[in-house]
């Protein structure tokens, strides 16, 4: 796959952030029209449900009882930290993994960014569990924004075997 994104610049990359947003929105409207806050759809019985929940706090619900002010603090900081991976994008547009990854944390963040400024939280709605365990519920842009981060460890470990060899 990433053959295929080799040849991608900076336009392409930003068309793939404005992708995973567009599916990231299109999926948490989606789930607000057939859903109420906490109603399930069970969809594999003892792993994953479909759930609506609001999270007005970061990663795990992290401060969602914080007292409001933590809407406005991730909020500018999501926009912060986009801004500067569009920078790191025009540096590193030519290094497909890095460039992919970067163009997948944009996407998860703005996305995430967006529910914060139009609803003062972030919309989640996939919920795994295991018997009565629950992984908090997440959504599309939480899912780009740790594959993202996963790619980047991993290409600094290609990197640093690349400079070995």
């Amino acid at each position: 796959m990433l053959k295929r994104l080799a040849g991608f610049g900076l336009k392409q990359w930003l068309l793939l952030a404005l992708g995973v947003l567009a599916l990231d929105q299109i999926t948490k409207h989606g789930i607000e029209l057939y859903f109420n806050k906490g109603e399930s759809l069970t969809v594999i019985p003892g792993f994953f449900n479909l759930t609506l929940a609001y999270n007005p706090g970061a990663a795990f619900s992290f401060l969602a009882d914080a007292g409001g002010w933590q809407r406005h603090f991730f909020t500018v900081l999501a926009l912060a930290v986009s801004g500067y991976i569009v920078h790191l994008l025009k540096r590193h547009q030519h290094e497909t993994r890095f460039a992919l990854a970067l163009a997948l944390i944009l996407g998860g963040a703005i996305g995430n960014a967006i529910d914060r400024i139009v609803f003062g939280h972030v919309i989640d709605f996939l919920d795994f569990y295991i018997r009565n365990s629950h992984y908090p519920a997440f959504n599309l842009a939480d899912s780009a924004i740790v594959g993202g981060a996963g790619l980047i460890i991993l290409d600094s470990f290609k990197r640093e075997k690349e400079k070995a060899a």
